[in-house]
C-alpha cells in the first residue's frame, strides 16, 4: 500500500465535494451528529462507518442486498474452513476468536468506494469522493496484499510480475467483475465455490489442441489447470497463532516460504475437472487458537492444508513449461509426502501426488 499523509486521510475539499452528487444528502444523513453547534458537540454520536441498509440502500437497493451475502461482507470462506476443522460445541470459541482477530477484514460499501480499509486504519481515498471503480492500490491491495499484490506486481524477489500487469497494466476489475465483488453471482461458501470466475478461457478462447502451442495437447488441457503450466513460485504461509495481551488481540504467523507445488485437485468437479492443480499452503496449525480453548480443531484433518490455488503471477513461459522434463518425472514440482509437516500428513492424503507423472 502506498503511504498516505495523515491530513489526506481526513481532508475534504470544500469546493469539490459540495459539487458532487452525494453532497445533496448532507453529512448528517449518513454520519449522524449535530448541526449548527461547535465542532466538539457536532461530533457527538457521529457514525464513522455508515450502515449500508440505512445510507446506501435507498438508492442502491439491489447492490446492497446482494453484497450483504457476499464473501467480502460475510467472510464465509473463513467460517466454512474453520467450522469444517472444528466441531459444533467448539463454534462459540471459534466465533469469539474470529470476532477478535478476523472480522475486522470484512468490507463495507465505504471501505471500497470512499475510504481505505479499516484494517489499515482507513482514511479517505480522495477528499470523500465516491469512486464507482475503487482504486486498486488503495483498496484491493490493502486486504489482498501480501500474496496477491506482491505476486501480481512482481514484488517477490526474483519473481517477475504477472504478465497481465507487466504487459497491459490490468487492474483487478478487468478480471474480477462488479457482480463477483458484490455477491451478485449467488451466495458462496468460499471463493472457489461454483464455476471459476474469472475463467482464463473467457479471454483466451483460442487455446485448444492444434493452436500452434506444442504443449496444448488434448491430454494436457484435460488434466491440467492453466496455472499448472503458467503460474510460478508463490508465497506459502504456515500457522497463525492468536492471543491477546492487555486486552489487545494479536497474531503471529510463522515464516513464509516461497515455493511452487502441483497437487491433486481437492475440488475436482464438472466445473473444475482438472486432475492436477497448483496448491498453496495456508496458515493453519492444530494449536493456532488454543488461547480460546483446548482442542478447538478436533477435525483438523477434514481439509487439506495445501489448498487449491490460483496464484496471480501468470507467465507465458515458466520454469516448468520450458521443457518436458522440467515437469514430467520431476518430483520437485509436485507435492509429495516429504513436503508435509508431521501433523498434516493425514489432512493432505487426497492432495499429495504419490506417483510422479512420467512420459
Amino acid at each position: 500500500m502506498p503511504q498516505v499523509e495523515a491530513w489526506q486521510k481526513v481532508f475534504i475539499n470544500g469546493k469539490q465535494f459540495p459539487a458532487s452528487l452525494h453532497d445533496r444528502f448532507g453529512c448528517i444523513t449518513c454520519h449522524g451528529g449535530k448541526s449548527g453547534v461547535d465542532s466538539m458537540e457536532a461530533h457527538e454520536g457521529v457514525v464513522r462507518e455508515p450502515d449500508a441498509q440505512k445510507a446506501c440502500a435507498p438508492c442502491h437497493r439491489e447492490i446492497v442486498t446482494t453484497d450483504a451475502t457476499s464473501l467480502h461482507s460475510t467472510l464465509a470462506g473463513y467460517r466454512t474452513a474453520l467450522y469444517a476443522r472444528s466441531a459444533p460445541d467448539k463454534y462459540p470459541q471459534i466465533d469469539q476468536m474470529m470476532a477478535n482477530h478476523c472480522n475486522k477484514c470484512h468490507t463495507s460499501c465505504g471501505q471500497c468506494h470512499v475510504s481505505m480499509p479499516t484494517n489499515l486504519d482507513g482514511g479517505l481515498l480522495q477528499g470523500h469522493d465516491f469512486k464507482k471503480i475503487p482504486p486498486m492500490n488503495l483498496t484491493c491491495t490493502g486486504c489482498h496484499g501480501s500474496r496477491v499484490n506482491d505476486e501480481y506486481k512482481g514484488e517477490n524477489e526474483g519473481i517477475p510480475a504477472d504478465v497481465h500487469w507487466q504487459k497491459a497494466g490490468m487492474a483487478c476489475f478487468r478480471c474480477h467483475s462488479e457482480e463477483q465483488a458484490h455477491g451478485a453471482l449467488g451466495e458462496k461458501k468460499h471463493r472457489y465455490d461454483g464455476p471459476p470466475t474469472p475463467d482464463c478461457r473467457e479471454c483466451h478462447t483460442d487455446v485448444k489442441p492444434g493452436d500452434g502451442v506444442e504443449q496444448h495437447t488434448e491430454k494436457h488441457l484435460e488434466l491440467l489447470a492453466c496455472q499448472v503450466c503458467h503460474a510460478t513460485t508463490y508465497k506459502n504461509c504456515y500457522s497463525c497463532h492468536v492471543a491477546q495481551q492487555d486486552g489487545i488481540p494479536y497474531y503471529k504467523i510463522a515464516k513464509t516460504v516461497m515455493d511452487f507445488k502441483i497437487g491433486l485437485n481437492p475440488l475436482r468437479s464438472p466445473e473444475r475437472p482438472w486432475k492436477y492443480v497448483v496448491v498453496r499452503h495456508v496458515p493453519i496449525a492444530p494449536d493456532d487458537y488454543e488461547y480460546y480453548g483446548k482442542d478447538l480443531l478436533p477435525n483438523y484433518d477434514a481439509l487439506p492444508t495445501w489448498k487449491y490455488a490460483t496464484p496471480h503471477n501468470i507467465q507465458r513461459v515458466t520454469p516448468q513449461n520450458q521443457s518436458c522434463t522440467n515437469c514430467h518425472g520431476n518430483p520437485n514440482v509436485f507435492l509429495t509426502e516429504k513436503d508435509l509437516l508431521p501433523y498434516e500428513v493425514k489432512a493432505n492424503e487426497g492432495v499429495v501426488v504419490k506417483e510422479i507423472p512420467g512420459f
